[in-house]
Formats: C-alpha cells, sequence, structure tokens
C-alpha cells in the first residue's frame, strides 16, 4: 500500500507545503526575524524536532516488523522495548503524534506562518488517516486495546 491514500494528491500538497515553508525561510529578499528568546528558542526547538523524528523513525520500524516480508497478516501494534513505542499504549498512530510535534518544534524554531499553517493543514489530514486506520484496527481486530484513541491521547 501506499505511504499516502491519494499518492498524486499527497505529492502535489507535499510539495505545494515544501515550496511555502522553504521560500520564507531560505530567501535573501525576506527580513527573516531573529528568535524571540534567542539561542534557547532554537535549541529546545531543535531538541524537540530531532527527538520526535526519531521517534517517528522507531514506530516505523515496529509497524515494518509487525508484518514479515512477503506476508498479508496484520496484527495489533504494540510497544516493544524501545521507549518511543510506548505512545502504542494510548493511540493507534503514534507516528502522527511524532510528526505533528516535530513540525510544532520546527514552527517554533523558524517562527514561520506558512509552516503553521502547513502544521495545522497536516493535523487534518493526519487526523483523517488516523481515525481511519483506527476504525479499521477496530473492525480487524475484536481484542484491540479499547483505550486507545486514534491520534491524541485522551482525546481524538
Amino acid at each position: 500500500m501506499a505511504p499516502y491514500p491519494c499518492e498524486t494528491s499527497s505529492r502535489t500538497a507535499l510539495t505545494t507545503g515544501a515550496l511555502l515553508r522553504g521560500r520564507p525561510i531560505t530567501s535573501t529578499t525576506l527580513s527573516i526575524r531573529p528568535p524571540t528568546y534567542g539561542a534557547q528558542q532554537v535549541k529546545l526547538a531543535l531538541a524537540i524536532f530531532v527527538i520526535c523524528q526519531l521517534g517517528n523513525f522507531s514506530i516505523h520500524m515496529a509497524l515494518r516488523d509487525l508484518q514479515p516480508a512477503g506476508s498479508k497478516s496484520r496484527k495489533i501494534p504494540y510497544p516493544t522495548k524501545n521507549p518511543f513505542t510506548w505512545l502504542f499504549l494510548l493511540v493507534s498512530c503514534p507516528n502522527y503524534i511524532y510528526k505533528l510535534v516535530s513540525w510544532i518544534g520546527f514552527a517554533i524554531m523558524t517562527q514561520c506562518l506558512p509552516v503553521a499553517l502547513f502544521l495545522l493543514v497536516g493535523f487534518t489530514q493526519m487526523t483523517i488517516w488516523a481515525k481511519g486506520k483506527h476504525r479499521s484496527y477496530l473492525k480487524e481486530f475484536c481484542d484491540y486495546p479499547p483505550l486507545r484513541t486514534p491520534i491524541v491521547p485522551f482525546l481524538l
């Protein structure tokens, strides 16, 4: 299955989003504001971004390991010894949480309105995907953990 339900429109959206996010950050003609809280803001936001990217990678590796090569069988994802996978206790799609929080870090780091808008659109789209995946897990597995929510622990 493709990483996105509708790959062509997602590629277009991702390309457009990349152009909107990158133009204000890399432009030499636009005035770039210094970080409101100085270097500490950038360092903290970068740490959030990097940690969440590691979490996202860990979730993708855990999901990859659920399905042996060539198999079509699916299993319920559970946390492993890797602490980044512990979000599986609370949500069906922890990779989306990691992506969202990493974009929050990036938005804080850059203080760029197009990044914040991309974050909002990305959150909306990933929520739709997470709800669909959560519904399919509930239909497919009668023993699916009942306390899990699709994307935001205890809320959504």
